[in-house]
């Protein structure tokens, strides 16, 4: 009996432990979180390991192991391990890669196509970095056979082929070719991708050239795949291990053997994976800032935008998240002439290999000579350092983060140590050409309004409602430019709590995630229907709960092709939100800070079991008020307290799922805009339970009533539901 109780007691008390690893440039940081609190359990970082033979695996391995002996962390207590990784893209950066051997399969009507296309010759990486290919056609007019593909390979084999791609025209639409040519190669032992496995679109000279570029990390990609598991294996934990996806996702380490070029944009996806998870942003910009960039990336309804990847000037069939980088961080160094703020940035003191004045001691501020300095060969001759007269003392560069100490006293992890601080500023008194805390606010300025310029950039090419969004800031070097660039563009911030690890933080709390697209020309509701199921499909075999996974459909019209992108997480998120609900009062406390000033009154309008909606009056006088027009801006809270979809207008209406289809069918006729090329449906989205369902990629009634019933049928009918349609 007493056995039993033991037993039950030590189940109870097991903790829930996620770990997250971010590889960076500098260093790779690591996390322990409890999973359903997300309290941050212990930290570790080791320099990143660029130089080791294993690459940056061998940093991942080391900061693991330092972090579960830091934490306390028991391996038994592991739910889940998800690294960053930047593997994939230094191989692109360096050339290091393999030499690939495609294999073009064709029949006797598209064969002159096959044989053309597939010849995608030498691709260009990066400046001087290239990627050498070599070529064979085979004939599978009267089927696959084998012994012609084997001895193709050898062929190419010979003239130096490391891997291969096989790729067929029109394989997206029959791939059993493709598939029994791959197999013929692995039975050899030979590392081979199926085009039509790595994208399921038309356009063979871009899908070959995709696959190309995945194979040829394969070999470095397994290496390292291989390296961490085995050591994540060692340590005892049993758990999944996930790799952050280019596109702010997460997928097992088994689909990056077969997909490495997912993990093209690993590391900065990280930090947007925080963003979402843990910020919980659903309108705005993230900036993760560095000490020598900042990244910048648009969070919209909740989902991150993303773009189609480019190597070398060449299109991919991969998407990745749309990230912009601006040569600003917290290391940046200061320029300038006679004492005068010239510009700031792009070279670091990271790079540079100079320290802070504002973490050294004060002891090395004593004697030193403010100088000029020309940080690397090509650099300008001006960037502003100071040099201690004491040998034993490092020279040190005037930085962001020093001007940051100078205007003010940050809070978070840029804060100096006041002595040295105060030092600085004794000695820059008569070099600057103005008071220090107001030189030190123009180096603040300048650093900022580079990446305010790449805000406003974002802010027009999406035509984002400046209402709805705000900045938040992560990254060690957030405090240094967030808020200056969001006084600058007017923009509200925040900067997210520890911020110096959210990448890693990202990493531990990223949704599985997984996205097909076809080629589609009029889609039925049955293709609708199926690449709905094989995106859910795909999470779950990595591990995603049935019930969290949310698929999202998309119809471009435009380039006549299908989209669906399932997220998911291993386990279900409703016990957290029970356990964290909030009273109502709070709720829409929260909902009302969102709206802003000028919104009253501001009421309930609908619910779930855990989420809420409010709608509120916004009136604007025009014409000295004798006119004035009124929107109701519309904000979904979680029980939770979190914010999890804004609009600037919308029509609401609480329903059950038994009226779904029907409510949302008059809705969307009601709010359709009609014109000279047609009707514009409306953006829809549901809320069920804990789910917001955005269904504003699809084109048409029809096609958003195909996905309700897909959402809705399995549903008891008597549950509560709430309709959001928002016009065009």
């Amino acid at each position: 009996m007493s056995s039993k109780r033991s037993i039950t007691k030590r189940c109870r008390t097991r903790r829930q432990v996620k770990i997250g690893i971010d590889v960076g440039g500098t260093f790779t940081h690591a996390v322990a979180l409890e999973a359903s609190t997300l309290t941050l359990l212990g930290t570790a970082v080791v320099p990143t390991t660029h130089a080791a033979k294993e690459g940056v695996a061998r940093g991942v391995v080391e900061v693991m192991q330092e972090l579960l002996r830091r934490s306390k962390v028991r391996p038994a207590d592991v739910s889940l391990i998800a690294h960053s990784t930047t593997q994939a893209t230094n191989a692109l950066l360096e050339g290091d890669v393999a030499r690939v051997g495609v294999i073009g399969l064709g029949r006797a009507g598209d064969g002159w196509v096959a044989r053309r296309q597939t010849k995608v010759g030498r691709i260009e990486l990066a400046p001087g970095k290239f990627l050498e290919t070599l070529h064979r056609y085979c004939d599978v007019t009267d089927g696959v056979r084998p012994e012609a593909i084997v001895r193709a390979a050898e062929e190419l084999r010979g003239e130096g082929a490391e891997v291969f791609v096989v790729s067929e025209a029109f394989g997206v639409d029959d791939g059993s070719r493709e598939h029994a040519a791959a197999a013929a190669l692995q039975g050899r032992g030979l590392l081979v991708t199926a085009a039509s496995d790595i994208s399921q679109l038309y356009g063979l000279r871009v899908r070959t050239r995709t696959a190309v570029i995945n194979a040829s990390m394969l070999p470095k990609m397994l290496e390292a795949a291989n390296m961490t598991e085995q050591s994540v294996r060692k340590a005892g934990i049993t758990t999944p291990l996930m790799i952050m996806r280019s596109d702010g996702g997460i997928m097992d380490i088994q689909e990056m053997r077969r997909r490495p070029i997912l993990t093209m944009l690993s590391g900065p996806a990280a930090g947007v994976a925080a963003a979402l998870m843990y910020a919980r942003v659903s309108d705005g910009l993230f900036l993760e800032v560095g000490g020598t960039s900042t990244d910048i990336s648009i969070i919209k309804n909740g989902r991150p935008m993303v773009r189609t990847s480019e190597v070398g000037g060449h299109r991919l069939f991969v998407k990745t998240l749309d990230i912009r980088t601006v040569g600003i961080g917290g290391g940046s160094m200061v320029r300038w002439k006679d004492g005068s703020v010239v510009d700031v940035g792009p070279r670091s003191a990271h790079i540079a290999g100079l320290h802070y004045p504002c973490f050294s001691g004060p002891e090395a501020l004593d004697q030193v000579e403010a100088r000029s300095l020309q940080p690397r060969p090509g650099d300008p001759a001006d960037y502003a350092v100071l040099v201690p007269h004491d040998a034993r003392h490092a020279a040190m560069a005037v930085t962001t983060t020093d001007a940051l100490n100078l205007a003010e006293t940050p809070k978070g992890y840029a804060k100096g140590n006041p002595a040295s601080v105060k030092r600085l500023a004794q000695v820059l008194r008569p070099v600057v050409d103005q008071e220090p805390t107001l030189w030190a606010r123009k180096v603040l300025s300048v650093a900022a309004r580079k990446v305010g310029s790449v805000v406003e950039q974002f802010i027009r090419e999406y035509e984002l409602d400046r209402e709805l969004l705000a900045l938040v800031g992560g990254g060690g070097g957030a405090e240094a430019v967030v808020p200056e660039a969001a006084r600058q563009t007017g923009l509200p911030h925040a900067i997210t709590g520890h911020a110096e690890v959210i990448s890693a933080i990202g990493a531990a709390l990223g949704m599985i995630r997984d996205s097909v697209e076809r080629s589609v020309i009029a889609p039925t509701e049955a293709d609708i229907l199926r690449i709905r199921a094989d995106a859910a499909a795909s999470v779950a075999a990595m591990g995603a709960s049935a019930d969290s996974i949310e698929v999202r459909v998309e119809v471009d019209t435009k380039q006549k092709r299908l989209i669906a992108v399932a997220t998911g997480v291993p386990e279900l998120r409703t016990r957290d939100l029970v356990q964290h609900r909030l009273p109502d009062d709070e709720i829409m406390r929260v909902a009302t800070v969102s709206m802003g000033t000028g919104v009253a009154p501001v009421e309930a309008v609908g619910s779930t079991e855990f989420l809420r909606v409010f709608r509120g009056v916004h009136r604007r006088s025009r014409w000295f008020g004798w006119t004035s027009t009124e929107r109701h801006p519309i904000r979904v809270v979680g029980t939770d307290g979190v914010v999890r979809l804004k609009l600037s207008n919308a029509l609401v209406e609480a329903v059950t799922v038994q009226s779904l289809t029907s409510r949302v069918g008059a809705l969307v006729e009601a709010a359709t805009v009609y014109g000279d090329a047609g009707g514009l449906a409306p953006d829809v989205f549901l809320l069920i339970s804990a789910r917001v369902v955005d269904l504003s990629g699809v084109a048409t009634k029809d096609q958003i009533l195909t996905l309700v019933r897909a959402e809705s049928d399995a549903l008891p009918g008597s549950e509560p539901a709430v309709i959001l349609v928002s016009a065009k």
